[in-house]
């Protein structure tokens, strides 16, 4: 498995080794152990799974304010995403800052978010699965989201039209968003 971490500090791109043969093959997308070896010591309590079936599908930015705050382990079932976090933990020196990658079956890559940070994908193609694990449970009572377009994130598919929410369509842009995490 292959660790690296991003410019923006908690936030690791992950590639687990595949053992591969002529049935296909195999790969371990999350051990404690093998992470804690790495310094990541975040515990999951819960797994989603998603399908946007349009490509285009824009998804956030979403976070999960504390006490029920949110890391998440991303990963792309089927399908190509462009995923994003964004560093929300007012008093960092990366606050507003970006970091976004494509996630796909055949990379098998994954990225690690930490609380703090805004997550969101687009969907580079139709039928793209997104599965991922959360370290709380969802409490819709700390459920947040803001503007997908408001935090200069250079989206892949800019001539689309995205396929949003109600929800996403209305967030606040983040220049009026006001954090409830600190650095």
């Amino acid at each position: 498995m292959v660790v690296e971490e991003m410019n923006l500090s908690g936030v690791f791109l992950i590639t687990p080794k595949r053992f591969g043969d002529e049935r296909g093959f195999f790969a371990e997308s999350w051990n404690m152990r093998s992470f804690a070896e790495r310094g990541i010591d975040t515990e999951f309590v819960q797994d989603n799974h998603s399908l946007s079936t349009s490509e285009g599908t824009v998804r956030g930015l979403h976070f999960q304010a504390p006490p029920h705050a949110q890391a998440k382990l991303v990963r792309c079932g089927r399908g190509r995403i462009f995923d994003v976090a964004v560093d929300i933990r007012r008093g960092s020196p990366t606050y507003g800052k970006w970091y976004g990658v494509e996630l796909s079956f055949e990379n098998g890559k994954q990225v690690l978010i930490p609380e703090g940070f805004l997550h969101g994908f687009m969907t580079l193609e139709p039928g793209s699965e997104i599965i991922y694990k959360c370290s709380d449970y969802y409490a819709p009572e700390c459920d947040g989201a803001v503007r997908w377009d408001s935090c200069g994130i250079d989206w892949p598919l800019v001539s689309h039209d995205p396929v949003l929410s109600g929800k996403d369509a209305a967030a606040p842009v983040f220049s009026e968003f006001d954090t409830p995490f600190q650095y």
